[in-house]
Order: structure tokens, then C-alpha cells, then sequence
């Protein structure tokens, strides 16, 4: 039974403002206003959205006390809703399951109190059996803005509050299968599977066990009687295996049965893969992948934390367009349904659990270190892995993100392994000790990543954050690619970030506009824009740099064997499939027209293999002067992953011929009977250094040596008062404010520029203007020369010299 759609709500700003006696039966909240669930409270006209990075939304006005936080500004929502119970469902017992509630939620059910829960990414279950009675009940719950859990959840995006998930009820008899876990497992030549099967029963009971391929057809059968832990196996002779290139799922149906009848049928999707880290590298079946990955946040520009399953569609259909094949699950779990959507349409997952506690540092004040917070640590990881279990696309663990190291995430750490020996755990703040299989940093430099990939630290290199995409950005991305391309130990990335997070909002005229940190309120703590870091945009439309992104994560590759008699190369870098699923469709140009055409589509190039492909075109009536491009892109044969048949996946261009420009070399030109004087300088006036032709005047302002007037058969090139002034600076990018670029190269926007000597000669017919300049403030020298002909051409050039002080 659903809990979703119209309950009365109560919002207050100030904790010690709520209702107290809210719960009872008898409450009378008809003055109550009506909220939809699920709903954040922000986007429905309940206080406004924060936004910050680093420290917690409270840092304007509280300084952090952990555990305890703010009672002003500490809004509470207070929900009541009265559901009717199905007579069918007396005898059984009945759970609620409350998806996402942001930041905790106190529960009570006909006046008496069921539960509390914090962690306001993973779902908060309880058993109301003795609290509900047949016919009418009253569920009522309320929520804090923030709790004491809040100090793990200082993550990088809108501090949004209410109910982000679907909320409803379920029931199940009181023999029912607890708990399911699925292990799988390939032989040593990744050929034949193997499942093992964990069942927890409530009661006793037979289970019968069927896997069943994509047809549905019956793959092997299995059964357990019993009660408590029970024990299965499945062995399964070359099962088609998963990977994010071929996400291959079974069906394993669990039915529970008693008296002959089957009283509960569970089915479980399952993936045949194995995770092995060998020789300083992750294997996925064997094969060191690539992880072309991206960090993605929960968030939608309209409802904010509630983000639908057309929504997770949307966005997974982007990554298969951009060629992303993993996402790190920033910064806590995802909605289940996005790992069936990953399981399903191939995504290979990291798996976040839901701490973040940069706010408190990573000195001795770190949570990590801190035994009030032991426990939340703990509880927060094992109940990420007890629910992930048995997705195939999560190929790892993350302990967390930017929240300080110390014994709390040793015992994560710990527990994890023990409990799950089939994948990876990484953290970040772990750096390259124990406790992560991954070196995993953010953020690192070419350089860096290059020392650490040569070295002989036996952990694979993947970063979990780097290429920022705020912004104009992507202009380094290929140089990261070339290293992990070169260094097996080196397996990639993920983006920060795959989408910008901006809310739609409205001025007061009614003017739609993306709003972000500070465009709500003079008052709230923020970090401006700096949550739109994304591939894409709110509204999934992509940033042009994503498409820089699509390019260098391509998954084939071409490159120039004999482009003069059409010979190329075609490098399959996918790691499980060939390239029968694609064709090749080649255009041959001149000068930009399109000459000749081709398309190959038998593809004969298995994984990780290169071969040689002859091209039918012929340069022969193409004239020399012009230049020739190759272009080649494969497409899909069918409709995959959500991508159109005839989608380009790859596409490159090479160069057959290439461009030559004319050569612009400023020369004094020698032609027969030509009476065009050599260029006069007046260098009598007090003011301006004077060059003169026949159809052209220059001047040069003597107090600072620059080009002041250049007017060419009476047309004044410059405007009046302008000068041709050396510029050392550009606008700068939402990146180079995010480094403080702005700020560490001030000192070149406006420079202190010195004309020391202004200087004139004649070179072989031309006219050579020297302007000489100190420039203290930065340390450097600068020259400006201008080679001016009779014709009134004018070549600069600016050379610079500096010492190391600049």
C-alpha cells in the first residue's frame, strides 16, 4: 500500500516552535496545510534552499558542537495522514518502509510511539503489526531540518529537508524469507558460474529455487528446508556473463512454500561476474577495465532529492552517450532503483556510503576519530553493503568521502571485507594504506599520477574525483587519458561532476532561471555556484565540454596506416565484446565538401584487438592545393541501451592532406616600376613618434611608447582614444576561481608598465619601431616591435623576459 501523495503537514522554523502532541488520535489538524510525499519542503514553499561545499549549512550562525546542533533556523515538518488498512491483511505482518527522510524521523502510529531513524539515504523500515488495528489508522511522523546524523552529511550539494523517496506499506505472513544474498563466482578461466545462495528465514519453510535466463526459461533449480540461515548452491555451465559492455542478468525466483502452497515468490536479479584485484590491478572477469566513470548526484532541477525513474532513465541514457561506464554514487547510497537501472543497462557502480564530514576537518577534530561516532560510521557502511549485495554493477565499496581518517573507518574497513570477500573497498582520505584496495586521491596532476603509476605500490590508481567540469572546462582532460592509456596500473576516473545542480526558480515577475547557492536569501550561508560542476546541465541538456568528454572516453579508435591509398587502423579497446554490432561509415573532404563515401559493416575486431582496414578512395583527381580529411564513425547496427540504431559511439577525423597556408612573412615587395615611397618617420613632434606613407598615417604616443593612431586610405582603424596596449589577462573560468587563480595572478590584470626607450630604424625597406618597458610590479621586461611597409602592413611581435619572482 502506497504512503505516497496527500498528507497534512505542519512547518515551523524554530525547533522548539514544533507541535508536541501531534501524534495523538484526537488531534485536530484541519488549520494544517497539505504536502505531497515524496516532497522536499524547500521546493513546495517551505523555507529556502542552502547550498554550500565545505562546513555545514549552520556555519553563518552556529559554530559546530558535534553532536549537538541548532535549534533556530532548525526547521521542523511535522506529516500526519490517516490510511484505511485492507481486511486481507489482518494476521500478517506489516512493515512501513519510509525511503529517504532528510534529516531524521520520529514515528508514531495510533498515538503511540514505533521508532526513530537517521540516515537520510537509506530506508527507515519498521514493524507496525501491534501498532495498526483493522479499519482506520492515524501514521503521523516528524522530521528535523538537522540532527546530530547531520555532522556525517556535510556533502557538496543543496541542503534540501522532508521525505526524497517513496514511502509505502508492505506486508508478508509470519513464515517469510528474511533476507536473500546471491554470490556469484566464475572459474578460473571465467568460463563456468557458480551461485551461492544465503537465505535467512523467519519460521520454518521450503524455498524452491529457480534461475531463469532473459527468456525466462529455466536454467537450474535448487532448494532449502529449514528455518534460520540456509545454504544453496547453483552451478551453471558458460552462463552469459555480466559486465557494463554486456550486462547479461538471470532471474533467481525464491519461492517460499507451506503446506504445497506458495505463500512468497521473491525474484532477484543476478549478474555471473567476478572482481579479483591481481598485480596492482581491478579485474572485472579477468580483464583489467577501464573505468570511465562520473560522479553523480542525486538531484533534480524541480523536485530536488526526489528523482524519478524517467529521471535515473534520462540519465543513464546521457552517460551511454558520453560513453561513461561507471558512477561513483556521490556521496551516500542512490535509490534502489538506480542500481537495478545500472544492473540492468550496464554501469559499472561504486557504491558510497552516506558520510561526509569535511566540515569538521581532518585534524584531531575529524569524526574518523571521534568515538561519539563510532557506531554511525559502522551502521551507515554495513547497511549500505546489506542492501547492495547483490547488484552485479557494484564493483566496489566506498567508506565515504572527505570526512577525515581514523579508527572509525578502520572498523568499516574491517567489517566490510569480512563480510563481503567478492569486491573492492576504497576510501579516498585512506590514501595508499590498509585500509583501501584502491588508490583512489582526488584531484591529482598529470605529474603526480604518472610518479605514483610508474612506482611499485601494488594498489590500482583509479581518481575518484578530477577533471572538474565547471564551468569552461575539459581543456586538460586528454593528457589524463594519454597516462591512463599508457600505465596498466592506471584505470581511470570519475568526473566531478555528471550534472549541474541549480533548482528552477522564479524571480518575482515570474522570470524562470536556474538558482543557486545565494539567489535565495541575503542571510543562509552559501558557496554560490560552485554546485554546478556538471557534464550536463540541470535539465540533462549537454555542456559543451561534455562532449570533449564522449570524445576521449570513446571506446574505438583509428589512426593512419597509409592514408594516401586508404589504409587505416581500428583499435577496439572494449574489453568483451567485438565490434559486429557497429559499422564504420567513412567521408572523404576537400576543403570541408564531402567527395567520397563508404560505409564497411562487417567489423571484424574482437576486444582489445587492432586491425588494418583498406578504405576505397582515391585521391587522384583532388587537387594538391587543397586540404583532405578523413572522417570515420561507428554506429550502432540495432537500438542498445537506450541509444538509436545509427548513433555514432566513435568518431575521429585524421588528416590525409594537410592545410598550407600562404606564408605571411611582412616583406618589402620588389615589383618593376613600382614608385611607392619607403615609409617617412617624424620623429620632431613632442608628442608622437610619426610614421607616414603614401595612403597611410601611424602614430605612436611618446609618454607610452603605444600605437595610438593607424588610419590606411582614410579610414581610421583605431577609435579615437584607443591604443594598441599588451593584455596579460583573460576572464577567468569558473575553475580558475575555484583555485583562486583570480586572486594568485592578480598582479597580471592591471600590470605597472614603464616605457624606458622608444626606438626607430630602417631594415631592408621596412620601418622598425622599438618600444622598450620595465614592468617592477611583476618582475619582467617587455618589448613591443612593429615592422611597418610602404603598403602600411604592420607585423608586432611582444617578447618578454622575467625572473623568478614573476
Amino acid at each position: 500500500m502506497t504512503l505516497n501523495g496527500t498528507w497534512k503537514f505542519n512547518w515551523v522554523q524554530n525547533a522548539d516552535q514544533r507541535p508536541t502532541d501531534f501524534y495523538k488520535v484526537d488531534f485536530n489538524d484541519k488549520g494544517w496545510d497539505n504536502i505531497q510525499v515524496p516532497g522536499v519542503w524547500e521546493l513546495n514553499g517551505y523555507g529556502d534552499p542552502i547550498y554550500v561545499n565545505v562546513g555545514y549549512p549552520w556555519r553563518s550562525q552556529y559554530k559546530n558542537n558535534p553532536p549537538y546542533v541548532p535549534t533556530v533556523n532548525n526547521h521542523v515538518g511535522t506529516y500526519r495522514k490517516e490510511i484505511e488498512l485492507p481486511a486481507d491483511w489482518k494476521g500478517r505482518q506489516i512493515m512501513a518502509h519510509f525511503g529517504s527522510v532528510t534529516s531524521n524521523m520520529y514515528l508514531w502510529v495510533n498515538g503511540k510511539f514505533v521508532g526513530y531513524s537517521e540516515d537520510s539515504k537509506l530506508e527507515a523500515e519498521f514493524d507496525l503489526t501491534k501498532y495498526l488495528r483493522p479499519g482506520k489508522n492515524i501514521i503521523a511522523f516528524q522530521v528535523f531540518r538537522w540532527c546530530d546524523g547531520t555532522y556525517l552529511e556535510d556533502q557538496d550539494f543543496f541542503r534540501y529537508s522532508g521525505v526524497g523517496r517513496d514511502c509505502y506499506l508492505y506486508t508478508r505472513t509470519a513464515n517469510h524469507i528474511e533476507d536473500i544474498r546471491i554470490t556469484p563466482d566464475l572459474d578460473t578461466q571465467y568460463k563456468d558460474g557458480t551461485l551461492q545462495i544465503d537465505i535467512q528465514m523467519k519460521g520454518k519453510g521450503t524455498v524452491d529455487l529457480k534461475l531463469l535466463d532473459k527468456e525466462g526459461k529455466e536454467v537450474t533449480t535448487a532448494q532449502v528446508k529449514g528455518s534460520g540461515k540456509q545454504t544453496a548452491s547453483m552451478t551453471v555451465s558458460n552462463p552469459a556473463k555480466w559486465t557494463a559492455e554486456t550486462p547479461n542478468l538471470y532471474t533467481l525466483v525464491a519461492n517460499l512454500q507451506e503446506n504445497g502452497k506458495i505463500i512468497e515468490s521473491i525474484p532477484v536479479k543476478v549478474g555471473f561476474r567476478k572482481i579479483e584485484l591481481k598485480n596492482g590491478q581491478i579485474l572485472v572477469n579477468g580483464q583489467a577495465v577501464l573505468f570511465k566513470g562520473a560522479d553523480r548526484h542525486e538531484m533534480d532541477p524541480d523536485k530536488g532529492y526526489v528523482v524519478s525513474r524517467e529521471r535515473m532513465i534520462q540519465d543513464i541514457k546521457r552517460m551511454k552517450e558520453l560513453n561513461i561506464n561507471a558512477v561513483r554514487t556521490c556521496h551516500y547510497p542512490d535509490n534502489n532503483l538506480w542500481y537495478d537501472l545500472c544492473d540492468e543497462y550496464g554501469i559499472y557502480v561504486v557504491a558510497e556510503a552516506n558520510i561526509e564530514s569535511h566540515g569538521m576537518g581532518y585534524g584531531d577534530e575529524t569524526l574518523a576519530k571521534n568515538p561519539l561516532f563510532a557506531k554511525a560510521h559502522l551502521e551507515r557502511n554495513q547497511r549500505n553493503v546489506q542492501r547492495g549485495y547483490n547488484h552485479p554493477s557494484i564493483i566496489f565499496w566506498s567508506l565515504g568521502n572527505e570526512a577525515g581518517f581514523g579508527p572509525n573507518f578502520e572498523a568499516c574497513y574491517k567489517w566490510i571485507k569480512a563480510e563481503d570477500k567478492t569486491r573492492a573497498v576504497q576510501y579516498e582520505q585512506a590514501g595508499t594504506n590498509e585500509y583501501t584496495d584502491i588508490f583512489c586521491p582526488m584531484y591529482y596532476s598529470y605529474e603526480s599520477c604518472e610518479n605514483y603509476s610508474k612506482g611499485n605500490i601494488d594498489k590500482p590508481l583509479i581518481q575518484c574525483e578530477y577533471a572538474h567540469a565547471m564551468g569552461n572546462s575539459q581543456g586538460g582532460f586528454k593528457e589524463y587519458w594519454d597516462l591512463v592509456r599508457k600505465y596498466p596500473k592506471y584505470q581511470g576516473g570519475f568526473i566531478w561532476d555528471f550534472v549541474d545542480q541549480s533548482a528552477r526558480w522564479y524571480t518575482k515577475d515570474g522570470k524562470e532561471f536556474y538558482g543557486y547557492g545565494g539567489d535565495f536569501n541575503r542571510y543562509d550561508a552559501s558557496d554560490n555556484n560552485f554546485q554546478n560542476n556538471g557534464l550536463i546541465s540541470p535539465d540533462r541538456v549537454p555542456n559543451p565540454h561534455a562532449h570533449e568528454v564522449g570524445y576521449i572516453y570513446q571506446n574505438i579508435w583509428v589512426k593512419p596506416v597509409d592514408l594516401q591509398k586508404g589504409e587505416i587502423s581500428i583499435y577496439n579497446e572494449n574489453f568483451f565484446r567485438d565490434l559486429s554490432d557497429f559499422y564504420a561509415e567513412w567521408q572523404l573532404l576537400a576543403n570541408g565538401e564531402v567527395l567520397q563515401s563508404g560505409i564497411i559493416n562487417d567489423l571484424k575486431v574482437g576486444p582489445q584487438q587492432t586491425v588494418n582496414q583498406k578504405l576505397n578512395y582515391t585521391l587522384d583527381n583532388i587537387c594538391p592545393c587543397k586540404e583532405v580529411l578523413l572522417n570515420v564513425a561507428f554506429k550502432l547496427k540495432n537500438t542498445e541501451t537506450l541509444l538509436p540504431a545509427g548513433f555514432a559511439v566513435a568518431q575521429q577525423q585524421l588528416s590525409v592532406r594537410e592545410y598550407k597556408a600562404p606564408e605571411n612573412l611582412l616583406t618589402e615587395k620588389k615589383i618593376a616600376h613600382d614608385y611607392t615611397p619607403t615609409p617617412v618617420v617624424e620623429d620632431n613632434d613632442s608628442y608622437y613618434l610619426i610614421v607616414k606613407g603614401e595612403n597611410f598615417h601611424i602614430d605612436f604616443e611618446r609618454r607610452s611608447g603605444y600605437l595610438s593612431l593607424y588610419d590606411v586610405n582614410g579610414l581610421s582603424i583605431l577609435d579615437e582614444g584607443a591604443q594598441l596596449t599588451p593584455n596579460f589577462w583573460r576572464a577567468p573560468t569558473d575553475n580558475d576561481m575555484g583555485a583562486g587563480l583570480q586572486k594568485k595572478y592578480l598582479a597580471w590584470k592591471n600590470p605597472e608598465i614603464k616605457l624606458t626607450s622608444l626606438e626607430h630604424a630602417t631594415e631592408n625597406g621596412l620601418v622598425v619601431v622599438t618600444a622598450k618597458y620595465d614592468m617592477p610590479t611583476v618582475s619582467a621586461k617587455l618589448t613591443l616591435t612593429y615592422r611597418i611597409n610602404k603598403e602600411g602592413a604592420i607585423e608586432v611581435t611582444q617578447s618578454m623576459t622575467t625572473d623568478n619572482k614573476a
